[in-house]
């Protein structure tokens, strides 16, 4: 039998699956009897304190090997002492006398109904930290003892409906195959810690858990997204040496992780990072990368209840800055509004939020809340390599309304006698009309960079994370070459630094074709960088030239992708 997935990290492997089912009892709606209610409450108290004690525990044996997971559990102890959360449950147990296990279920039930209307992956992610607090207190209410993946026995495909950021926080890696589960896109957590780890990982597999048993024999392959049960002993063979490639193959990339980006012909290709927090990993990458090309500010405003105030920004902005020194830091500013939600602000529901008051939209409509941000990213200037980058900018009106705001908020810094370094700015490309006025839009900025992802979105009209219409979403759609090919003419010829920061930048099949075009920066996850210099390496301009020409003039995107596999 073949189960079909998605392919969210790459490779391959064979091996008994071990079935991770870490699913907590849902409580029924229960009222208490009069008088009971202080004995819940005081229930409730006690598996607080002993869910911090564990998550302690957990967040140190972590905290040696790995810092930035080992952070996991802070968040989730942030959670667990939350003032809110910890005002409505005892309100509800008292006042409304409800049992403290429904208590527990649906208050948090209430704050993940409000981060789950986002289909933005950042808050989804928040999301599944949340879920998964809930899940380890109403674990202890019941005395359920909680399993982990940190103590596997031998090496396994582990098997879930989900995995929560705790799960895989303590993941013994050497003993993870595979990993398979029935939730989960290539933007989710799953996918995320899976190629960061190396893991191969097929997500969003129907029916997962009611098809496979315990220690069923099963054969990986990520790259078709397809798993096959109870294979016989010669796709068994067949498959751990495709797993042993894979390892071997992953081995031999890793060198070229602190080499310098350069072609066969030794022509630089700067290698950007994409930042989303300011995590161990992210900050090591510094070592080998030429700059920042995305740091997203949203964290900041997604990782609290409140708004982040102008001191939080500038502390994280400086470490940033001081960090990658004199290479250039693309600071985004917030890029939040309709798809993505943060505490403290009020949205306005939207039939379509990603066509809504988002990104530069947002900031226009929240002068204060810019202009607080736009403060503390220009007094951060001061520690290293400033270049501010403006998101889903429409218009050549966008971008001087901007500017505009960007200038009076520096005047007053500098009539307050606050330092400011040196800066540039620069654009998103990511809306169809800003990218087909490139040569318009070069006049007014001093860089830009191309967001493939929602420039994709926009392009073909397909939500990128609805998945009714994955098959309409497609990076390989020849208006997509030809739109990427009319901005780099157009800064080309005004001499001006042209990089792209979405997936794209980061796939290695398309790399050639990207270098044909004329990019020479590219903006990836640290999980991307190791084998993109390794593809560049075997590419040569003149090659990666004539590729180019050759995909232009095809029709469909089978067509340019069957060329790009053929030319790998």
């Amino acid at each position: 039998m073949v189960l079909q997935g998605k392919g969210a990290a790459p490779g391959a492997a064979a091996g008994s699956i071990f079935i991770y089912n870490e699913k907590f009892k849902i409580p029924a709606e229960n009222i208490v009897s009069s008088g009971e209610e202080q004995s819940h409450l005081d229930r409730y108290l006690l598996i607080k304190n002993e869910a911090i004690v564990e998550l302690e525990s957990i967040r140190l044996s972590i905290q040696k090997v790995d810092p930035a997971k080992a952070q996991i559990f802070d968040a989730h102890k942030e959670i667990v002492e939350d003032i809110i959360i910890n005002e409505e449950i005892p309100a509800r147990i008292l006042n409304e006398h409800w049992a403290g296990d429904w208590a527990i279920y649906q208050v948090y039930e209430t704050v993940l109904g409000v981060l789950r209307k986002t289909p933005d992956p950042l808050v989804a992610e928040r999301a599944a930290d949340f879920d998964d607090v809930r899940a380890r207190l109403l674990k202890l209410w019941y005395g359920q003892k909680t399993s982990s993946l940190s103590a596997l026995k031998e090496p396994v495909i582990v098997a879930a409906r989900d995995l929560k950021p705790s799960d895989t926080a303590g993941m013994d890696r050497e003993k993870v195959l595979a990993i398979l589960t029935e939730q989960g896109g290539i933007t989710s957590h799953t996918a995320i810690i899976a190629k960061s780890y190396g893991i191969p990982a097929v997500l969003g597999i129907d029916g997962l858990l009611e098809t496979v048993k315990q220690g069923q024999l099963a054969a990986v392959d990520a790259k078709k997204g397809t798993v096959i049960l109870s294979p016989d002993d010669d796709t068994v063979n067949e498959y751990i040496k495709k797993g042993a490639a894979f390892y071997k193959d992953k081995k031999e990339t890793e060198v070229f992780r602190n080499m310098e980006g350069r072609t066969f012909c030794r022509e630089k290709i700067d290698i950007g990072l994409n930042i989303s927090g300011l995590n161990d990993d992210e900050i090591k990458a510094e070592s080998y990368t030429d700059f920042t090309g995305l740091f997203r500010t949203e964290f900041l405003f997604m990782q609290k209840e409140s708004l982040p105030s102008e001191e939080e920004q500038v502390a994280a902005y400086k470490t940033i800055l001081k960090t990658y020194g004199k290479k250039p830091v693309y600071i985004r500013t917030i890029d939040i509004g309709g798809d993505k939600e943060i505490p403290g602000i009020v949205f306005k529901r939207e039939k379509n939020p990603f066509l809504g008051n988002r990104g530069i939209r947002f900031c226009f409509s929240n002068p204060e809340i810019f202009k607080t941000q736009i403060r503390a990213v220009l007094r951060a200037s001061v520690f290293g390599n400033l270049w501010l980058m403006l998101p889903m900018i429409s218009s050549v009106e966008d971008i001087r309304k901007a500017k505009n705001i960007i200038a009076e908020v520096h005047s007053d810094l500098i009539k307050n006698n606050i330092k400011v370094n040196e800066y540039k700015i620069g654009i998103m490309i990511e809306i169809p009309g800003i990218a087909f006025a490139a040569d318009l839009a070069v006049k007014e900025v001093d860089f830009a960079s191309i967001g493939s992802n929602d420039l994709c979105q926009y392009l073909c009209a397909a939500d990128r994370l609805n998945g009714s219409v994955e098959n309409y979403y497609n990076q390989y759609h020849p208006g997509m070459f030809r739109l990427i090919k009319n901005i780099v003419t157009a800064f080309k010829e005004a001499q001006k630094p042209l990089s792209i920061c979405g997936e794209l930048g980061g796939d290695i099949n398309a790399l050639p074709l990207l270098i044909g075009l004329g990019l020479r920066k590219l903006s990836m996850g640290a999980a991307s960088v190791a084998a993109a210099k390794r593809a560049i390496a075997g590419i040569t301009v003149k090659k990666a030239e004539e590729l180019a020409e050759k995909a232009l003039e095809l029709s469909c995107a089978e067509d340019i992708r069957d060329l790009i596999t053929k030319n790998n």
